[in-house]
């Protein structure tokens, strides 16, 4: 298949854009490189850089790649802080750029879709691990966003026959040899940790430590991009025998803050200081996602479940590339 991905050029859409070219898809990256970075673009891909509020910009990438069969969508404003802050930059941009690009997609006969979607659909989950039709109630501005984009694919389906399928993740983490994370700012642990270990933070801060966990602090479900990359490859090659379908993904265990802060510990043999701080408002304690129904539906499974896969693989790539892709 021929695949376009948007947001091709940041963290999780290069990596999968590079494990489609490795599963023998062609794809065609498009990304406006607000947060992505060019070096991470697979050279076997083509490459636009177009910005999806663009509608005349975008036409062209349609009109220049015609036989697209389908679209992995990771294009978006991404922070849930910043949501909370700027809450029109989620509520409006990620779903007028997410329209604009489905009014051409389906102008130009793309009948799969597959959603890079988020947890945050969860912030009152019923039961854990949270399940696919757990009540949404969304966390954030950025999670309303995405829950907005997927009604509106509820509604092409039904209307023009596109076939979606939405991803639900948490913590997406760790990083391949060439290819890793890389935020400004960045607000994701791992990293931060391992900005610590390299020298670049005197500490990591914890926030709170007097959760009902077993050592206090917030347990999440960590799954490596890598895992994530394969979830999305298996349900767009199932859409035309299954149809649509919405996934939670995790690996079904949580890691705490001070779990991962000791396993980067062990990793790299540095220190690594950290503070407690305040609760963050809004932080539940633990959040889990299921992922049965991917797993039976489609035998996904997690090949670097564990906490030291995960982290370790991160490390070789922010201990080779210290400034991520600024070198």
């Amino acid at each position: 298949m021929k695949i376009l991905v948007t947001g091709g050029a940041g963290y999780i859409g290069s990596i999968t854009a590079a494990e489609l070219i490795a599963a023998g898809h062609k794809v065609v990256v498009l990304d406006n490189l607000y947060q992505g970075h060019i070096q991470a673009v697979p050279p076997e891909a083509a490459f636009v850089q177009v910005d999806l509020a663009d509608r005349e910009a975008l036409a062209g990438v349609f009109a220049a790649h015609p036989d697209i069969d389908g679209i992995m969508h990771f294009a978006s404003y991404t922070l849930v802080g910043e949501s909370m802050e700027r809450p029109l930059l989620y509520l409006r941009d990620n779903l007028v750029n997410a329209a604009n690009l489905l009014e051409y997609a389906v102008a130009a006969g793309v009948r799969r879709f597959v959603l890079s979607s988020t947890a945050n659909l969860f912030d009152e989950p019923e039961r854990m691990p949270i399940e696919p039709d757990n009540k949404i109630v969304p966390g954030s501005p950025y999670g309303e966003s995405k829950f907005f984009i997927e009604r509106m694919l509820h509604w092409f389906e039904r209307i023009y026959g596109l076939r979606y399928a939405c991803l639900r993740y948490f913590n997406a983490s760790g990083d391949t040899p060439g290819r890793g994370e890389h935020h400004d700012p960045e607000t994701h642990l791992i990293p931060l940790v391992l900005q610590v270990a390299l020298g670049q933070r005197s500490h990591i801060t914890v926030f709170g430590d007097d959760y009902p966990t077993p050592d206090g602090t917030c347990v999440r479900d960590y799954v490596h991009v890598l895992d994530l990359a394969q979830a999305h490859i298996l349900a767009m090659e199932a859409l035309d025998r299954l149809g649509s379908r919405k996934y939670n993904l995790g690996n079904g265990n949580g890691f705490s803050v001070m779990q991962v802060i000791e396993t980067a510990r062990k990793i790299t043999g540095h220190p690594i200081p950290h503070v407690i701080g305040p609760r963050r408002p809004g932080d539940p304690a633990i959040l889990i996602a299921s992922s049965e129904s991917i797993r039976s539906e489609l035998g996904w499974k997690p090949r670097y479940p564990d906490l030291e896969s995960i982290i370790s693989s991160a490390w070789e790539w922010h201990r080779s590339h210290p400034h991520g892709y600024a070198e």
